[in-house]
């Protein structure tokens, strides 16, 4: 680092994101991406016509896709707010939120980037550890005193609260913001959107990148009462006003009017997750209950690290975190079922079952 870093970032410890292999033989599950590509709708509206508008500077109030997701949502176009992927209206909400000094409450483990923007916006982490099986447990969030910030389903276990234990935390903290991040929820849980009708202090977080297939375009978006979208529009207008590309506003756009691609490709990756997991489980690994497009999953005679290198050796790429207490698991993404094939062929040659 410089001699010229802040003292408060010079101990930061940044995010690592999922690797991003050159190789392009890897079947790379690691990283939480849609094995299938964008709406044809979405892909279509990047036309050259829509490219030679580049030297233009994009909307940006982003009326179009605003306009789209209220209407998907059955809200007001001033109930959302959207950002360069879901992270860039996270911080945000830390930036209007958790103040220097007040208390930011998330799952632990959970998303790394929490910890990171506590760390960043000089907010007062406070990390309530997940129960022995790894599940959030919602009594430990009602009441408290600060921010309150939930991956539901979680990550990287994929397990998912369900909607009773979610109204009970937002209404037992009336005087707090709750924040639901709900970036993998259409892959089998329930959104709490619907709760915004109801109270104020709810603000729900999505994106584009995982059941939209649009994790190169970078879109994310916020859902909330009139008064918390402006609160969010406010310091994006102060920080970076055009902070979404023609191109991803209009590919999202597109993408999330096209319902029949959506429930197709969402269904065929809970089909998939659904029968990988049963095969993992008669490999006799534990294998925790996803509502995600990945799973979390260990098994008792090889070790997370073990599995992770080996897999790495033929080829297949997951992620391993390497730290308590999930050192014995791996975070798989379910790919094609071709990919979800090899990997169980070579989990078998790991285990010495060979076919």
């Amino acid at each position: 680092m410089s001699r010229f870093l802040k003292k408060q970032y010079q101990n930061l410890e940044p995010y690592t994101p999922g690797e991003q292999p050159k190789n392009q033989k890897l079947i790379k599950l690691n990283t939480n991406e849609n094995p299938f590509g964008p709406s044809p709708r979405a892909a279509a509206v990047i036309s050259s016509g829509e490219v030679s508008k580049l030297m233009l500077y994009p909307d940006p109030e982003a009326s179009e896709l605003t306009t789209a997701i209220a209407q998907y949502y059955n809200l007001e176009k001033e109930q959302v707010a959207v950002g360069n992927g879901s992270d860039e209206i996270l911080a945000f909400s830390f930036m209007a939120y958790a103040s220097e000094g007040s208390n930011i409450w998330f799952p632990d483990p959970s998303y790394g980037f929490y910890k990171v923007y506590a760390d960043i916006y000089r907010s007062k982490a406070g990390p309530i550890p997940l129960t022995e099986d790894l599940r959030i447990d919602p009594k430990k969030y009602k009441n408290l005193n600060g921010t309150i910030l939930i991956a539901n389903p979680n990550a990287p276990t994929g397990i998912a609260l369900n909607l009773n234990d979610i109204e009970d935390i937002i209404a037992s903290n009336s005087s707090n913001l709750v924040i639901i991040d709900e970036a993998y929820i259409d892959f089998g849980a329930k959104s709490c959107v619907p709760f915004l009708q109801k109270y104020d202090n709810l603000l729900v977080i999505q994106t584009f990148s995982k059941s939209r297939s649009l994790a190169g375009a970078r879109v994310g978006f916020a859902m909330g009462s009139k008064e918390l979208i402006s609160d969010l529009n406010r310091i994006k207008f102060s920080f970076n006003p055009y902070n979404l590309n023609r191109l991803s506003i209009s590919a999202a756009a597109a993408a999330i009017r096209d319902e029949a691609y959506f429930q197709q490709t969402r269904q065929t990756i809970i089909k998939t997750r659904e029968t990988f997991t049963k095969q993992l489980k008669e490999l006799g690994f534990t294998v925790l209950p996803s509502s995600a497009n990945f799973v979390f999953a260990k098994s008792s005679r090889l070790s997370g690290e073990e599995y992770f290198h080996g897999l790495r050796e033929r080829n297949i790429l997951v992620r391993y975190f390497g730290k308590e207490p999930i050192s014995d698991y791996v975070r798989i993404t379910i790919g094609r079922e071709e990919d979800m094939e090899q990997l169980i062929f070579a989990t078998k040659e790991l285990l010495g079952k060979g076919n």
